[in-house]
């Protein structure tokens, strides 16, 4: 399946043309180019070369970010190696980032001199052998291409629906992501040649920061990572705060928060993996707009891939001075520094997150100030998650008016999420503003798998909220979430079926915040461990309750509503005033569920171990004796060829009998 088509001034000299490199002068000053037209021709076939538009020989693409290589995609790369070596054949092999359907990885590409580029699927070391047989034979095997397809032979082989034909990517509209899985990140040159930089070069030579804040303010960007703060109305902040002119002593600050810590989240880290140079373009914009000179990312620890190559990208990028001194021959500086946190998820709070940075425990800070006001060293300083920043370039060059075209009435653009959990296609997504859940989940995704009903999604990590089935079409933006008891976030979308028990989702994310906070303020700390408490108290079975357990049992709903209401109304920072929203997400939506762990000590969704009772189907049992030797409690009893029977007050609800039962003779309510 082709992947083809998817404030005051401060003055600034204007950016020398020979301070380009030379691919983007090509692309910026076509006036540059010789008269010759032997020059422009070879021109014309350098860019056609880097955007792989014609090739001279095969090229075979794979999907090498973090899920791709956790797939076997390494062993895929090796395997293609050692044919391309044994049949003494030449072609470029291509390491490429996340093109987004992770559940189908590792995914490989190929594209034939004369031949569009085609998208094969779960391409493991085993099959690579019989694809590249069949390929370079002049035949598709139907079986591995992306999508259904009806043709088989190389006749055909340009009849093949183009990738954003496919029901997972038709929906999408791909901006941020516009890059990844197309384009090798390690070379800087194929994403120049993509347009890259252009945006900078213009934002340059054209504005002056206070009109990139005042674009950035029309094209109603909202910042990306949690609340959805007004990205212009932010950077305007920080250039009204102190001198006009960032000098030493003047210092300003621009921070990438690539800390992203939900469950199930994974859009910073592939966007890093498969595009760095989008974020460091992004960045550069962000960073003259509000007059900084020095910016960092701070970026987990635990995502060493997306580490390395931001490390390249930011080399390649200061050699051809497009970061550091003197950025395309203005007079705008801009050193990038990464900085590795240890993974606290209270990091993602920007003072948190700040103090991070100047060496201190990550714990916020009581605002105001505000970090636009005083921030890293106390200096002003600005804060945008990866996906605002990975915004800028497409918002620079083609302007407010165009951005904000796209969206709702208040939120504009597009968004990316990490689709995960129990639906059919999982993966990277990007939408319009406005799109509804239903799409997302069950055009995009492909819908809940096996058969089984959608119960509800989770949004925006441990800080968001769940959406029932009643309200799966909302249209996703800032306020339409709101009104439902959730919030956008940084993007998570953690999908679950009719199997999962709404409780038990409350408590693992409880049990999640309480670990993660930072316990310096005592209604977080003790508010989220009283909760917890409470989840695991009514989830439990009822031999190991004390009977004052059992009385306090029927007063749990009532106590988890106004617990949770005073943990988000005393708190001291956003994680600890938004930790209480799974819990009065669930409460909300799923009250039934609770009041069936807490009057019938049965859990509806058969998901909470100690509440689930086990029978045997006499009719079914064979006697065979496998769940009685498999019980760990001994809680089964019977005979050889007889019935066997299961002691309910002994089952400890682990499941080993229904794993082993070969004559569906158990069940479980």
């Amino acid at each position: 399946m082709s992947t083809v088509n998817l404030c005051e001034s401060v003055a600034v000299v204007p950016p020398a043309l020979d301070a380009c490199p030379e691919i983007l002068r090509w692309l910026v000053d076509a006036d540059s180019v010789p008269a010759d037209a032997e020059a422009q021709r070879l021109r014309q076939q350098r860019l056609a070369e880097l955007r792989r538009d014609h090739l001279v020989r095969p090229a075979i693409y794979i999907g090498a970010g973090t899920c791709g290589l956790g797939a076997g995609a390494q062993a895929t790369m090796d395997a293609v190696r050692a044919y391309l070596d044994s049949h003494e054949m030449h072609a470029d092999v291509v390491k490429t980032g996340c093109i987004g359907i992770c559940s189908l990885e590792p995914v490989v590409d190929i594209q034939l001199p004369g031949r569009t580029r085609i998208t094969f699927q779960q391409i493991t070391a085993q099959k690579v052998s019989q694809l590249l047989d069949e390929v370079f034979a002049g035949r598709l095997p139907e079986a591995m291409v992306l999508g259904q397809h009806r043709h088989t032979t190389l006749t055909a082989w340009d009849d093949v629906p183009y990738l954003d034909e496919h029901p997972f990517f038709a929906p999408q509209t791909r901006w941020v992501l516009a890059n990844c899985g197309l384009i090798d990140p390690a070379e800087i040159d194929e994403y120049i040649a993509r347009g890259g930089y252009v945006a900078l070069w213009k934002t340059l030579k054209e504005k002056t920061p206070d009109e990139v804040c005042e674009m950035v303010e029309a094209s109603g960007l909202r910042g990306r990572g949690g609340g959805g703060f007004p990205t212009g109305t932010k950077w305007k902040f920080a250039r009204k705060s102190g001198h006009h002119v960032p000098m030493v002593e003047d210092q300003k600050y621009l921070i990438c928060n690539a800390d992203e810590g939900d469950p199930g989240a994974f859009m910073d880290r592939a966007v890093i993996e498969s595009d760095p140079h989008r974020l460091l373009e992004g960045m550069a914009i962000a960073a003259y707009a509000i007059g900084a000179s020095k910016a960092y990312v701070y970026i987990r620890a635990e995502y060493p891939l997306a580490i390395k190559r931001l490390k390249a990208a930011i080399a390649q990028a200061e050699a051809k001075r497009l970061i550091g001194e003197q950025i395309l021959g203005s007079s705008f500086s801009l050193k990038v520094i990464i900085k590795m946190g240890a993974g606290a998820f209270v990091c993602g709070e920007e003072t948190a997150l700040i103090n991070s940075i100047e060496g201190r425990r990550g714990m916020p800070r009581p605002r105001p100030p505000f970090p636009a006001v005083s921030g890293l060293f106390g200096k002003p300083t600005i804060i945008n998650n990866v996906e605002t920043l990975a915004n800028l370039p497409t918002l620079a060059y083609r302007g407010a008016e165009w951005f904000s075209a796209v969206g709702t009435k208040t939120s504009k653009g597009t968004k990316v999420f990490a689709l995960s959990g129990k639906v059919s296609r999982t993966g990277l997504v990007e939408v319009t503003m406005g799109t509804r859940m239903r799409s997302i989940i069950f055009d995009i995704g492909g819908g809940i798998p096996n058969g089984k009903a959608y119960k509800a999604v989770q949004i925006g990590g441990p800080s968001g909220g769940c959406i029932p089935t009643q309200h799966l079409d909302i249209d996703i933006d800032y306020e339409s979430l709101k009104t439902v008891g959730a919030m956008m976030g940084s993007g998570g979308l953690v999908v679950m079926d009719e199997e999962t028990c709404m409780v038990d989702v409350a408590k693992f994310f409880m049990d999640f915040i309480q670990r993660e906070g930072c316990g310096k303020c005592i209604p977080c700390r003790e508010g989220t461990r009283r909760m917890l408490e409470i989840l695991q108290r009514i989830t439990r079975g009822r031999r190991k309750e004390r009977g004052i357990e059992a009385l306090e049992r029927f007063q749990s709903v009532l106590h988890l509503q106004s617990l949770a209401e005073s943990i988000r109304d005393t708190s001291l920072c956003g994680l600890g005033q938004t930790a209480p929203n799974p819990v009065l997400s669930t409460l909300r939506w799923f009250r039934d569920e609770y009041e069936a762990h807490i009057y019938d000590r049965h859990c509806p969704a058969a998901a909470c171990a100690e509440l689930v009772t086990y029978s045997i189907d006499a009719e079914k049992c064979k006697g065979c004796t496998l769940c009685l030797k498999k019980c760990p409690a001994e809680a089964i009893v019977g005979t050889l060829k007889a019935p066997h029977h299961i002691i309910v007050e002994k089952c400890i609800g682990c499941g080993s009998c229904l794993d082993v039962c070969r004559m569906d003779a158990i069940s479980k309510v």
